[in-house]
């Protein structure tokens, strides 16, 4: 059965972008779109697993961390002030500074941060990039266990086996892995297996024991601060102001969700548009949401008109999603 999201220009399907998923509930797989075996990186979607290490190894409770920091931790942020800030007061907690982030920089993904920097003659820093919450995190983690910050990205440390041993109990599966863009390791799972992953975030009860609590705590922190998961405008942070759910974007066309609730119950979603194509994966996950029962409102991501360089109107995106149940 087809799952893709067509690309039309005028009345012509231009370009089509396939797409894979997996369903995961109470009884297992629930359902899929194309391949639900396809082995894919979670890229910044396993940021959520990746926080658990703030718990697991005592990061929390030593460095007095809030729901704030946590909620950073798991982001993809958009490098507004508010999450600069927040950065910040990170580091300053863990006694470290600029120089001990290997993200490296980007420009903010918030338009209106990267034109403040701009009008303002200043250049971005590792603040700024959209990892900087998960990479402060994980440095937190490394000080806990004792562990050395320096070479805390190395798929080596201490900190990234943890990260792989926990992925691992919560897919069912022990995952690949290759180097992400902010030079950490990013993890591999067929979607199946990643799916169970954010089934057991949305029903940490089900996750085994050592899990529970952190990956609540974890869920909580996203639910109460959306905004500083994404940002304003980003589908992250609209979709976890407007649903009972937990939604995290990965690079290259991933995405992951924790639905809390749904007329199916409990859901774990992994999707992966296979061409690696992000306006593509927004369009997929709004219109899979509303396959499934859950009524976001009129969202930028229902059928996006595509504009030319005058800003014209030239054509649009439509997802065409078809579920086999199991």
């Amino acid at each position: 059965m087809k799952t893709e999201v067509l690309v039309y220009r005028g009345n012509l399907v231009e370009n089509r972008h396939r797409v894979s998923l997996a369903l995961y509930g109470e009884e297992g797989l629930l359902a899929y779109g194309g391949d639900p075996t396809l082995v894919s990186y979670l890229r910044s979607s396993a940021k959520p697993f990746q926080a658990l290490a703030l718990f697991l190894s005592g990061a929390v409770e030593r460095f007095g961390l809030g729901e704030e920091e946590i909620a950073l931790a798991t982001a993809s942020h958009d490098g507004t002030p508010r999450h600069v800030e927040v950065a910040a007061r990170f580091l300053e907690k863990l006694g470290l500074g600029l120089e001990h982030l290997a993200c490296g920089v980007h420009p903010p993904f918030s338009r209106e941060a990267r034109e403040a920097l701009q009008r303002a003659g200043k250049s971005p820093t590792p603040l700024h990039h959209n990892c900087s919450g998960k990479h402060a995190g994980m440095m937190a983690a490394a000080l806990a266990l004792g562990a050395p910050v320096e070479g805390y990205e190395r798929p080596e440390h201490p900190v990234q086996r943890l990260n792989r041993k926990t992925l691992a109990e919560l897919s069912g599966a022990e995952p690949l892995w290759a180097t992400d863009g902010c030079s950490v390791p990013t993890f591999a799972l067929p979607l199946a297996r990643a799916a169970r992953a954010f089934y057991l975030l949305a029903q940490p009860d089900r996750a085994p024991k050592p899990y529970q609590e952190p990956l609540r705590r974890v869920g909580e922190a996203m639910r109460r601060h959306p905004e500083l998961v994404a940002g304003p405008g980003s589908i992250d942070t609209f979709l976890m102001e407007r649903l009972p759910l937990l939604a995290k974007r990965g690079a290259d066309g991933y995405y992951g969700l924790a639905l809390l609730e749904s007329p199916r119950g409990p859901l774990g979603v992994a999707l992966k548009v296979e061409d690696g194509s992000a306006q593509a994966r927004e369009v997929a996950v709004v219109a899979l949401l509303r396959l499934l029962g859950l009524e976001p409102g009129p969202t930028p991501w229902d059928r996006p008109e595509v504009r030319n360089h005058r800003g014209l109107p030239v054509g649009h995106l439509e997802a065409r999603l078809e579920l086999s149940w199991v």
